[in-house]
């Protein structure tokens, strides 16, 4: 619903004609219990706020995405040795489109300019997601065996801000949270250089065209640190929008390393802006 999600559940919940026991189910993270029975259709039901029982939110460019879980945890069934069901967890989500049409007349915007507005943070929602090969949805797993691609898509939701185009400045891989701890690894640098397809055994590249200009995505080939066997890495990204009527220029670029030409390409804008990823002096942020 507008406000709330409604779940009915069926005691039958795992299709075998034996009813759990309503208490044994809760929503979400919080647990929270059903509000009411109907014991004629063997249904129990949970009301709940899109905020409440430890929902989270999550939002893409065109959604917002409210998660949370139904859970069986079965009781004792009177012997303290044996049980004859399996716990249980269902994923519920509930999709709200971001833009709609409204029936009432003219809506005059009311936010102001992207170039005068000081608090752009508080207004712009960046996102970098592991995708599958197509792009077509998030992955659902983040491990990797070397040999494979990571499908990495930096996106942001720019609300009511005049057009943007997104660009990643920088990422690099560490081997703990922290950014500059080390060892660590540039695969972007030099705002907007895809510097993990200068190396000769690599493929990284960004991806040209862009679907749309709020969104850049890039190929990174797998890979681990040399000499230590810890398999899990994180990567770091800067991301950062320009308006689309600026050109791109060697602060603002995204460019990939052609082995065949042996140079530097930009997914917009001229060929000139990717020279400095080559000479390594490229202005730093702005």
């Amino acid at each position: 619903q507008e406000a709330q999600v409604v779940v009915t559940v069926h005691r039958d919940l795992f299709g075998t004609g034996r009813l759990v026991k309503a208490v044994d189910l809760t929503l979400g993270s919080a647990a929270c219990l059903p509000v009411a029975q109907n014991a004629a259709e063997s249904t129990v039901t949970f009301v709940a706020g899109l905020h409440e029982c430890g929902s989270t939110l999550q939002m893409t460019p065109d959604s917002l995405i409210y998660k949370t879980s139904l859970s069986y945890k079965p009781s004792s069934s009177g012997s303290l040795v044996i049980v004859r069901t399996n716990a249980a967890v269902v994923p519920i989500e509930c999709h709200y489109p971001r833009k709609s049409n409204v029936s009432s007349n003219a809506v005059q915007p009311t936010w102001a300019p992207f170039r005068s507005t000081l608090s752009v943070e508080e207004r712009l929602m960046f996102s970098l997601r592991l995708m599958n090969d197509d792009w077509s949805t998030e992955r659902l797993s983040n491990g990797f065996q070397l040999g494979e691609s990571l499908h990495l898509q930096a996106d942001v939701a720019s609300g009511g801000h005049v057009p943007l185009r997104l660009f990643v400045d920088d990422c690099v891989a560490t081997l703990s949270p922290d950014r500059n701890s080390f060892p660590r690894y540039a695969l972007i640098n030099h705002s907007g250089c895809l510097m993990d397809g200068r190396s000769d055994d690599a493929t990284s590249a960004f991806v040209s065209p862009r679907p749309r200009q709020e969104t850049l995505q890039f190929v990174v080939d797998a890979f681990k640190f040399a000499g230590d066997n810890r398999n899990l890495i994180y990567i770091t990204c800067h991301l950062k929008v320009s308006p689309t009527d600026q050109a791109p220029d060697p602060l603002n670029k995204a460019c990939s390393f052609n082995k065949a030409s042996s140079l530097w390409a930009p997914v917009e804008g001229t060929g000139d802006i990717c020279s400095c990823c080559e000479t390594g002096n490229c202005p730093l942020y702005g």
